[in-house]
């Protein structure tokens, strides 16, 4: 049996890295996976690889700040597929980085309204089809920077990465008793476009590398599998958590 068969998941920030990754592994684990991102043609080839594949997938261009667009997605998932049983909100931004007191008042807006905000309003929508359905699992992705490590020129991104640790919390007990389980998943350096503009010299490159236990980064499908998890069945006593697939960088001193 597939893990997600006959679910209906939501991917957002699904057009490259981690969630491109995660929509795939859904969707060959049987979940009909409703994808977003601001980038409609990446999406796009998105469905087209799902649906190659012999999966389920639908995409929905838009930007996640938007209440509009957060409504739109559930809608969609609901009228395509039949309701909603997954949702894995990643979509997110490194930032405007720099000193702190450096950085104006609209780059951290920005940052904030994005990772946490962009959070807060696609679960505003998906509760209520959730429960529709009797339960399910949501998903934030949220980073060791501004849990187990901080990092200089990081405050905004550490700040609404905290943030969606403490908003899971609080919907993991507002939902718990309603079949809802919500946690976070906190990955380490991983190999995708965003960790790109953080690490773009190969001195950085070695220096993230070096920050972890395993002393590498990870593949995008090293962290989908963790989201699979958190996802399935097989986290049916699993909520509230701060999932760390991290690679050892919370605990590594050498």
């Amino acid at each position: 049996m597939k893990q997600l068969q006959d679910r209906v998941a939501i991917v957002v920030g699904a057009s490259s890295g981690i969630g491109y990754a995660t929509a795939k592994l859904f969707a060959k684990e049987g979940a009909a996976v409703v994808v977003g991102a601001r980038r409609e043609p990446e999406l796009a080839e998105l469905v087209e690889v799902v649906r190659g594949a012999g999966g389920r997938a639908i995409a929905l261009a838009g930007d996640v700040r938007d209440e509009a667009y957060a409504d739109a997605i559930v809608e969609l998932a609901v009228n395509e597929f039949g309701g909603l049983d997954v949702a894995f909100n990643n979509a997110g931004t490194l930032g405007e980085m720099g000193d702190t007191p450096d950085i104006t008042s609209a780059g951290w807006k920005d940052t904030l309204e994005t990772n946490l905000t962009g959070a807060f309003l696609a679960v505003k929508y998906q509760l209520p089809a959730m429960l529709t359905r009797g339960g399910g699992s949501i998903i934030f992705t949220s980073s060791f920077v501004g849990y187990t490590v901080g990092m200089p020129g990081m405050a905004a991104y550490a700040a609404s990465k905290a943030g969606l640790i403490g908003l899971t919390k609080a919907l993991a007990v507002e939902y718990g008793p309603k079949g809802i389980r919500v946690n976070a998943l906190l990955p380490g350096g991983t190999d995708t476009d965003m960790a790109k503009v953080f690490a773009n010299t190969p001195e950085t490159i070695e220096f993230v590398r070096g920050m972890h236990a395993m002393k590498r980064t990870a593949a995008p499908e090293e962290i989908a599998a963790s989201a699979l998890y958190l996802a399935s069945d097989a986290a049916s006593f699993t909520t509230g958590t701060a999932l760390l697939a991290d690679g050892g960088v919370s605990i590594n001193r050498t």
